[in-house]
């Protein structure tokens, strides 16, 4: 068998050929490896956000929650023959007739009790029972009005 000598320009035409074929292949390989590439990424990123997004949900989670509705009194609910009006004022009055927040006259000091004293205990009843100036009904508190008029009878009696 005799074999013809490849020439020149049939070995160019052979390899550029097979330089074409080599960099098509080349070319869908990449196209596949990029899809299978994106197709595991989402699963690797669904797996991750599966794992932290709990965890992001327990550090912006709150830390208490306020809820509106009816409150408890802070002074205890004593029976009508045993109110204590120093026990209604410590729960009820002593926070703001203390220190005279927002003009509330300070309990023991007679001169800021003098013009109220002049208008009668009624008036001073009823202040205390509705409210007056910054002060709300009953003290802000959910106390009866017999509680009201023994913490208000205490402040009058300490502070002459």
């Amino acid at each position: 068998m005799s074999e013809q000598p490849m020439n020149d320009s049939k070995f160019s035409r052979y390899f550029v050929a097979m330089l074409l074929l080599m960099t098509a292949l080349t070319g869908i390989l990449m196209v596949l490896a990029s899809i299978n590439a994106s197709e595991v990424n989402a699963n690797l990123k669904a797996e991750k956000d599966a794992e932290i997004t709990p965890s992001i949900v327990e550090q912006i989670a709150p830390i208490g929650k306020v809820t509106i509705g009816a409150v408890a009194s802070a002074v205890p609910v004593a029976q009508a023959e045993e109110v204590n009006g120093e026990t209604v004022y410590n729960g009820a009055c002593a926070a703001c007739h203390n220190s005279g927040v927002a003009g509330a006259p300070v309990v023991g000091k007679a001169d800021q009790w003098t013009a109220r004293l002049a208008k009668g205990n009624d008036t001073l009843y009823s202040s205390a029972i509705n409210g007056i100036g910054a002060m709300p009904a009953r003290g802000g508190q959910s106390i009866s009005d017999e509680q009201v008029q023994a913490a208000v009878d205490y402040m009058i009696a300490a502070s002459k």
